[in-house]
Parts: structure tokens; sequence; C-alpha cells
């Protein structure tokens, strides 16, 4: 079944300075809330015209609490039959784990976490402040809280190797959360905006090009070449496969395959595995600036 989406915001910007997001260039560590009469009264011109879940797009619901349980208690308490999901940093998560239950109470289905990479090196030059184990824990937290979990990635970076992308699928595995990612989050290319954090990191610059104006970043190129050719073919394989109506497990079973053939490996077979149950999830595989009136909620 299916449900009409609309989308809110509580808070403009973010207080956190992860090197690699391209909303610190712009914020610079500051975000302001917006006051929870206004929000609500985005919210009911939005259900009145049909929406019966909310996606709240705030860069981190969490980065203030109390008034994102605010949000959550008023929007249940005049629309008990409308649920939302939000954006919580892995870090808030398990700093705010005793909220999680009154958010499921308020209707929360799902919570997308920038996770990016389970890799701790590659986290530290995002300056994530979680580790790979982090991401773990959240995983049992929400699933204790019954709360679907969507975690994305960042799975292309100039740090990313062969071996790494591998032990990244092969923690979704482990996790059971095969069917909680979007495909489209196994082929994420770092982006390096002007103003990124990055540029901040020593020997930085080495591994990117000059500023190109039509692409708004710089690019780059990975020091083994077959770290972007795979990159390609995964992106290529994901937009058809998406076209193709494929479900989310059996794109993952190509991109495993595809994987271990870039090594020169072959697949162990995954058709004995738990790959964990589908999710509520938006028909826009994106988790942000969709228009609320093109989105659906995709309920199973």
């Amino acid at each position: 079944s299916s449900k009409v989406v609309g989308f809110a915001e509580g808070s403009r910007g973010c207080k956190h300075l992860c090197r690699h997001c391209p909303v610190v260039p712009v914020y610079q560590g500051k975000f302001r809330i917006v006051p929870v009469d206004v929000v609500m009264a985005d919210i009911r011109s939005q259900v009145a015209a049909g929406a019966q879940h909310i996606s709240f797009g705030d860069p981190d619901f969490f980065n203030g609490p109390t008034h994102a349980l605010k949000l959550a208690r008023a929007l249940h308490a005049e629309f008990p039959g409308v649920t939302f999901d939000a954006v919580i940093k892995v870090q808030h998560l398990i700093n705010h784990t005793e909220m999680l239950a009154e958010l499921k109470r308020c209707g929360c289905l799902f919570i997308t976490a920038a996770v990016e990479a389970v890799d701790d090196r590659i986290l530290e030059y995002f300056d994530k402040n979680h580790t790979a184990a982090d991401f773990g824990r959240v995983v049992a937290l929400l699933r204790q809280a019954g709360i679907a979990f969507a975690p994305t990635f960042v799975a292309f970076s100039p740090w990313t190797t062969l071996e790494g992308y591998v032990e990244l699928l092969q923690r979704l595995i482990d996790l059971d959360l095969v069917e909680s990612v979007p495909p489209i989050q196994l082929c994420i290319r770092l982006l390096v905006p002007q103003g990124s954090y990055l540029l901040k990191l020593p020997g930085f610059r080495d591994l990117i090009q000059d500023f190109d104006a039509k692409i708004l970043g710089y690019p780059w190129r990975h020091g083994d070449p077959r770290v972007d050719e795979l990159q390609r073919q995964v992106q290529a394989f994901v937009a058809s496969a998406e076209e193709a109506g494929l479900l989310r497990r059996e794109v993952f079973a190509r991109i495993w395959a595809m994987a271990h053939e870039a090594l020169g490996k072959t697949a162990s077979p995954l058709d004995h595995l738990s790959l964990g149950s589908p999710i509520p999830h938006l028909s826009e595989p994106w988790f942000c600036c969709a228009e609320p009136t093109t989105q659906q909620l995709q309920r199973f």
C-alpha cells in the first residue's frame, strides 16, 4: 500500500561540521529552530491537501531534541493517524536513546541516518563522530524501539578500496539491512562542493582537480582505476534496475557479484542468507529535498 507524503522542517541548518556534508559550507555549524506553531500550520495545510505521512527534512531532527519531541507530540496529538520519518545522526541516536520509544509512540515509521562508511579511517576523515561499531549499536537500538532504519552511505570516496567496498556490502548482510538500503546508496560518489570542510584536511587538495562550475564541485579520480570503474558500473546498473523494477535484494545480489568480480574473485551465493525485510520507504530513493506532492510512502 502507499500513502501521500508531505514535507516539513522543524529547523534550518545544522550544528555539526561533518567535513563531507554540503550543508556545512552554507550554515557553518549554525542552526535555528522553526516555531512549533509555524511547522504545524504547514503540516495542517498539507494534511488538508491529502498528506498521510510527514517527512521531516531537517538535516538533523535531533539538533534540538527537545524541540523535535514537541513537534512529534504536536503532530500525533492533532493527527494521530499521520505517521512521520526523520533524519537523525548516529551520534544523536545513541546519546538520546531514551527518546526513541516516544518517537515510536508518536508515529515514527523509520529514521534515516548518514552512516556514510564502515571504515573508521574514512569516518575520521569525514569527522562523523561515530564509529563503525556505533553503526551496529544503532541498528540494535532502533530494532528494540520498533522503528525501521534507513542508513545512507558515501560508498565511493578517494579512500575507498575494493576490499572496503565488499566489507560495506558484507556489513549490510550481517546486520540484515539489505532491504533497508536503497540501491542508489551503494553507488554514491563523494561530492566536494566549494567551501567543503574536506579542503581543510592536510593533503586533500592533492586528491582533487580544479573546481568545475558545471558540476558545482571539485572533480576527483581514484588512485585505483578499478574503484572508479566499479562505481560507474554499479551506478549504471542501479539506474537500469530501477527502470526494470527489480527488488532491492535482486539489485544487491548483482552488486555483490560485481564487487567480487572487480577483485578477481567469485562471490559466495546469497540465496541461503537472511537479507532483512522490506521497510517503509519513500518512492523517491534520495532522502532529502523532494517535492511533497511527488512523494509516496511505500509500506509493507
